[in-house]
């Protein structure tokens, strides 16, 4: 599973991303948080909470007890790599019959 090494902050609610791999990218995590209307990220609509990410070991990270997977934002920085389809698919984040 990929860890993060770094990430900085871009805007709105879009981070640059270091992966243990030495692969890098961007996610724009403004569907799961403004565009979710579950409340489980509510508290990150603020965007100078948003702000306050740290990575602790290896997981993005808020003061507010909230984290998002590693692997998870692995997919959403790679998803169009074709190479990854089926790591992602083994993850259960794409359907499996396109993963192969």
């Amino acid at each position: 599973m990929p860890h993060i090494s770094d990430a900085k902050y871009l805007d709105g609610y879009r981070l640059r991303f270091v992966f243990d791999n030495g692969r890098e990218g961007i996610a724009d995590l403004s569907p799961m948080i403004v565009d979710d209307p579950r409340p489980v990220f509510a508290t990150l609509r603020d965007e100078a909470v948003f702000r306050q990410f740290f990575i602790e070991r290896g997981v993005l990270c808020w003061p507010c007890d909230l984290d998002i997977a590693p692997e998870y934002l692995y997919f959403l920085v790679f998803r169009d790599d074709p190479n990854l389809r089926g790591l992602f698919g083994a993850w259960g984040y794409i359907n499996a019959e396109v993963a192969v």
